[in-house]
């Protein structure tokens, strides 16, 4: 039952990440990319520190230094992908952006030496080439920002690594708690020391940034420290990779997309390799082996 909750939670995560491409989008004319991560992280930070404050007194070394190695993987992931976006499409930056799902399992191996789930890692693949299908503009050309987020990505799958390997013996409230601090002090020295002062106080740009940190960073980083406690890293980057599909139909359902052949196409491949490998195909063989009888 466990299991499920866990997996339920990365939907969650993934359908709020989804929405946060909106958002994004609005924040973007008012905020530098930089501004708005170190709104994101730090308002989060803050959110949690005031509902889990308790949590703050059971906090030691051990998880200070967890806290910050997820703080650092997550804010230069975030950067990268920001630095990127200036120098390659929205569309390639997703989906090299979405690969960290197929690096995952490969960190696992190196990792624990164990041997990579075939499911998975097919599933894996799957979900990169349905991802393609959703935002990939069809272009050979590879420059720097396709580069940088293929950094990006790394990092992303170091994050999601790292945080199920510590979430097995700490609180994952606290250790989110901690992250979120280190990404915010990260932040927000980039943003002094590029001397971004200057902060817009208009309504639209507000609700944008604090519905990024309450949603996309605080709820969905939350549920995905949590969830990650009863799934293993591999599933969990392929239901994360979900975060594209939804990033679609909210494009469609707010901002006017149009949906196409290729979109379906995508969705469907993303779907079947979520059940691919939540299930292992043990429904066909049950098939199998009742026809054999």
């Amino acid at each position: 039952m466990r299991k499920y909750i866990g997996e339920i939670m990365l939907c969650i995560t993934a359908v709020i990440w989804g929405s946060g491409f909106v958002a994004s989008a609005i924040s973007l004319e008012h905020y530098t990319p930089y501004q708005i991560l170190a709104g994101r992280f730090l308002v989060g930070f803050i959110i949690l520190s005031i509902i889990f404050n308790k949590k703050l007194k059971t906090l030691n070394r051990e998880i200070i230094k967890k806290g910050f190695v997820l703080g650092f993987f997550l804010y230069v992931a975030f950067a990268l992908q920001t630095v990127g976006l200036q120098f390659t499409t929205p569309s390639k930056n997703a989906f090299l952006t979405a690969v960290n799902v197929v690096i995952v399992p490969f960190i696992a191996f190196l990792a624990y030496k164990r041997k990579i789930d075939k499911f998975e890692l097919f599933g894996a693949v799957l979900a990169i080439i349905g991802i393609g299908f959703l935002s990939l503009q069809l272009s050979a050309d590879v420059n720097i920002g396709d580069l940088l987020t293929l950094a990006c990505a790394v990092a992303f799958a170091y994050q999601i690594f790292y945080t199920a390997k510590y979430v097995k013996d700490e609180d994952p409230i606290t250790l989110t708690i901690v992250q979120m601090f280190f990404a915010a002090v990260f932040a927000w020295i980039v943003v002094l020391f590029k001397g971004e002062f200057n902060f817009s106080m208009e309504t639209e740009a507000v609700s944008s940034i604090l519905y990024l940190a309450i949603f996309s960073t605080t709820i969905a980083y939350l549920f995905q420290t949590i969830a990650q406690k009863f799934t293993n890293e591999t599933k969990a980057a392929i239901i994360l990779s979900t975060e594209s599909f939804w990033g679609m139909v909210f494009s469609i359902v707010l901002l006017g997309e149009v949906l196409t052949t290729r979109m379906v196409i995508g969705a469907i491949l993303i779907l079947i390799a979520i059940i691919i490998s939540e299930t292992k195909l043990a429904f066909l063989k049950k098939n199998r082996v009742e026809k054999l009888i």
